[in-house]
């Protein structure tokens, strides 16, 4: 199975701490990275994570605070520096198009690559983004400002080869592609062998919901079912539920709600705010509601 993988470079809320920087994340999806958000100090948790800048080929944001994309014009500046020639494509609410514009002349006029603005409608559900292998859709949030998540599906493959049988039946190489499309093999002596036995089943399609920043919504788990992992912001707990009615954030307890009403496989806590010296606390309440869930924290790498 080939790698699909969420790298968390930064996992606090607006306020950056010794302990937590704000958010960013890498999705390595099939040799393939994407960016979601890129708060501050991005790039410099890119170097200690040790992934490649060169092969980051969009960016995702999710909305325009700065705890969620203050990093991107000094990534775009040092992808610059580096030398790079592909063209990075950002996607992100339409207000950002100008501001990011007047960056570039200001601060990046020399690039040798070309940065593709692309504006997102924070209040749809659809694909943004579609290669030979995966789609990107926006998960429309209810925040202090137009907002939405993006939910990475991977296509199904195709199944897997029985090396074995293939040996036995002596098939050519050659006709690997069509065994995989669905044909059948027939022998010298005129056996059908019959598809089903030159196979196996390919593996089950993954996907990957990032939900930040959003106050709670029991109708995102519809939108996010059976997902096979879910990021979602647990900016306060219990303790401070006002707040996040205040400020239309989340609990962790109300984001084990939505992961239990969408039968996610599992769950990943982040955003946390600056009062939470402990995040266990956090970790506590959403695992009494689903076990399923992990704090997330800067440098580790969670499989999908």
């Amino acid at each position: 199975m080939e790698p699909f993988r969420v790298h968390i470079l930064g996992c606090g809320s607006a306020l950056p701490t010794p302990r937590h920087y704000a958010s960013a994340q890498v999705v390595e999806v099939r040799g393939k990275q994407f960016m979601v958000d890129c708060a501050e100090g991005t790039q410099m948790q890119l170097r200690r994570s040790r992934i490649r800048f060169t092969k980051i080929g969009a960016v995702f944001i999710t909305h325009l605070h700065g705890d969620h994309c203050f990093g991107l014009i000094g990534m775009i500046s040092t992808f610059g520096l580096l030398g790079r020639t592909a063209a990075l494509h950002v996607y992100a609410p339409a207000a950002l198009g100008p501001m990011l514009d007047d960056q570039l002349k200001l601060f990046c006029r020399h690039l040798e690559f070309e940065v593709v603005f692309h504006e997102v409608d924070t209040e749809q559900q659809q694909v943004i983004y579609e290669d030979r292998s995966l789609t990107v859709e926006t998960l429309p949030l209810e925040h202090r400002m137009p907002c939405c998540g993006f939910l990475f599906r991977e296509k199904p493959q195709l199944p897997h080869i029985r090396r074995d049988m293939m040996d036995f039946y002596r098939i050519p190489v050659s006709q690997v592609n069509n065994i995989k499309a669905g044909a059948d093999w027939t022998t010298a002596d005129g056996e059908v062998v019959a598809n089903s036995r030159l196979v196996t089943p390919a593996d089950p399609p993954r996907s990957y919901a990032y939900c930040s920043d959003t106050r709670y919504m029991p109708s995102l788990a519809e939108r996010i079912k059976g997902v096979s992992t879910l990021y979602h912001e647990a900016t306060y707990g219990t303790d401070n539920q006002l707040l996040a009615e205040k400020y239309c954030h989340s609990t962790a307890r109300q984001a084990a709600m939505v992961a239990r009403d969408a039968g996610v496989g599992q769950l990943l806590l982040g955003h946390y705010s600056s009062r939470y010296e402990d995040e266990q606390l956090l970790l506590k309440e959403a695992q009494e509601v689903f076990p399923q869930a992990f704090l997330t924290d800067e440098q580790a790498v969670f499989e999908v």
